[in-house]
């Protein structure tokens, strides 16, 4: 198996520790709560059916690239609540580190590539990361 491959394949068993982060967030149905992988995939399917709602003009391959990739980051920093104040700056620093190592185990262009989208969401700035 040729460096890039195992570079990718390495990525993708890595991530599969997103199914094991559980957010604060229970299912529709009360009966647990949701995972990061859960999240992420019902983000996305919610860019592809209300993107047309957005309030600007949006790249929608773009958008759900973004959520997909934007809470690999608490495989390394967990699931800091939203309205945890105190928390927030932490946590902002554990999600670099995460990102440079979750992120770096790609190869570099792709790496690169999935690191930039997930610092335009955290930033909040482009039309993509504020849909």
């Amino acid at each position: 198996m040729d460096n890039r491959l195992q570079k990718q394949l390495d990525f993708l068993f890595e991530i599969d520790k997103v199914k094991q982060i559980l957010r604060r967030t229970r299912l529709l149905d009360d009966s647990r709560y949701e995972n990061d992988a859960e999240h992420g995939w019902h983000l996305a399917m919610m860019a592809l059916v209300l993107h047309e709602y957005a309030n600007e003009a949006v790249d929608l391959s773009k958008v759900v690239k973004m959520v997909l990739v934007h809470d690999i980051v608490e495989i390394d920093a967990g699931d800091t609540f939203l309205y945890d104040q105190n928390l927030q700056e932490r946590k902002e620093i554990e999600e670099r580190k995460a990102a440079q190592r979750i992120f770096g185990l790609l190869p570099n262009e792709q790496g690169s590539e999935l690191r930039m989208l997930w610092e335009e969401f955290e930033k909040k700035q482009t039309p993509e990361a504020r849909f």
